[in-house]
């Protein structure tokens, strides 16, 4: 029993770095690009490069349900570490690139490769975590991800340094390297029970998971509670920095490492409060992981405010310090919350369901900011963001009443 409570950290530790490299490798195009349209003309066009943004997270978007069902179905050892081995290939492969179609077809297999990852990493850290330590897991687990986002952000340092070529072979030589590593030390959990149910359930319809889902009233409100924080989430990746220029009249150059830096902290502080607070308080009230997460997201509303119309560098960092945190605590609880009312069986295909109407609630705003930015109302859209925000915390506060700490199908 000790054994098998030390692996299960080990298994954080493992998939933290995978975690990692999922989101280093996908950012680390939209910081190349004034170093690779020097040799792929077709990359000053902003449109071009919408392009690229864009058909990734559209194939990621669809993929996810899609991942999260084979996750349910087979060997989530097998498919992370193919999914690593497939996506850092890739980027490899990127550093090969001369045109811009093979760029864009190979962002598109990225989206594939990297869609398989999430639901299968978090459902394994699920199940190798009791409710006594599933929250600060995946709080630990999502700093990998903040943290890939952050290093991301240094490709363009060494692509200035050596070349953008070099860089996308010496990361994905890294993360090539680190899949092998992962075929001697992941296991799969081993639960004879989960096996052979899983054995059996491959002969039934594959949507049979779908099925019982979409039949899950609060699968349905726990979905809507992810898509709509996932509005202001992915507003603040993408238009935050532009917001603290504006508002604050400071070039981007400033702007861009202030926004991102306060988020990124201030987000690894918040999943690591979060997931020991929700995991200490779930031991005492059933409706602990929803309190957690509810003040996280009861954080990001004054915070989107104050973003939105502060004009002083002290309210806003404030703010985005603020809105970081109480998203982290929001973000430690999902997948913990999920295994209240959803059988181990079907939570990779219910996380991927919510990932893939986050990713498209992203796509959504991403698109919708960009036109608040032409027409000179960014901060007010942002400070609107809160009272939808404000909205799901409501319903989600009312209507999730879990009865276990660890959903299983009777």
């Amino acid at each position: 029993m000790r054994e098998t409570k030390r692996y299960a950290w080990v298994v954080v530790a493992l998939l933290w770095v995978v975690a990692l490299l999922n989101y280093m490798d996908r950012q680390m195009l939209s910081t190349m690009k004034p170093a690779m349209q020097i040799d792929i003309v077709e990359l000053k066009s902003a449109t071009n490069f919408g392009y690229l943004m864009a058909i990734f997270l559209w194939i990621y978007g669809f993929m996810s349900p899609v991942a999260g069902i084979i996750a349910d179905k087979l060997n989530r050892k097998w498919l992370i570490v193919g999914s690593l081995m497939v996506w850092s290939l890739v980027t490899f492969l990127m550093g090969y690139a001369t045109t811009f179609n093979q760029i864009y077809w190979l962002r598109a297999l990225m989206g594939v490769s990297e869609a398989l990852y999430i639901p299968a990493g978090l459902s394994l850290i699920a199940d190798y975590h009791t409710s006594k330590t599933r929250s600060i897991a995946v709080g630990i687990h999502m700093t990998g991800l903040y943290m890939g986002q952050a290093l991301g952000g240094f490709g363009a340092t060494i692509a200035s340094k050596f070349s953008w070529q070099v860089t996308f072979h010496s990361f994905g030589f890294i993360g090539i390297a680190y899949a092998l590593i992962l075929v001697f030390f992941l296991r799969e959990k081993k639960n004879v029970e989960i096996i052979e149910e899983k054995m059996i359930q491959l002969k039934p319809s594959l949507f049979k998971g779908l099925a019982l889902l979409f039949s899950n009233i609060s699968f349905w409100i726990i979905l809507m509670y992810f898509a709509i924080p996932s509005l202001p989430g992915w507003a603040t990746k993408n238009w935050l920095p532009t917001l603290f220029a504006d508002n604050l009249g400071i070039d981007m150059a400033q702007a861009g490492p202030i926004s991102t830096i306060t988020i990124a902290a201030s987000s690894f502080l918040g999943v690591i409060f979060g997931g020991i607070l929700s995991d200490r308080w779930v031991q005492k009230n059933i409706k602990g992981r929803i309190y957690t997460s509810a003040i996280g997201l009861g954080l990001t509303i004054p915070s989107l405010l104050l973003i939105g119309f502060g004009h002083s560098l002290f309210n806003i960092i404030g703010a985005a310090f603020c809105f970081g945190f109480g998203y982290g605590m929001f973000d430690a609880n999902n997948m913990p919350i999920l295994c209240q009312f959803v059988s181990s069986k079907y939570r990779a295909t219910a996380y991927g369901i919510m990932n893939m109407t986050g990713v498209f609630a992203g796509a959504f705003i991403t698109d919708l900011l960009g036109k608040s930015t032409d027409s000179g109302s960014l901060g007010r859209d942002f400070a609107m963001l809160s009272v939808i925000v404000f909205i799901a915390l409501t319903v989600q506060l009312y209507f999730l009443r879990p009865k276990f700490n660890d959903f299983e199908e009777t």
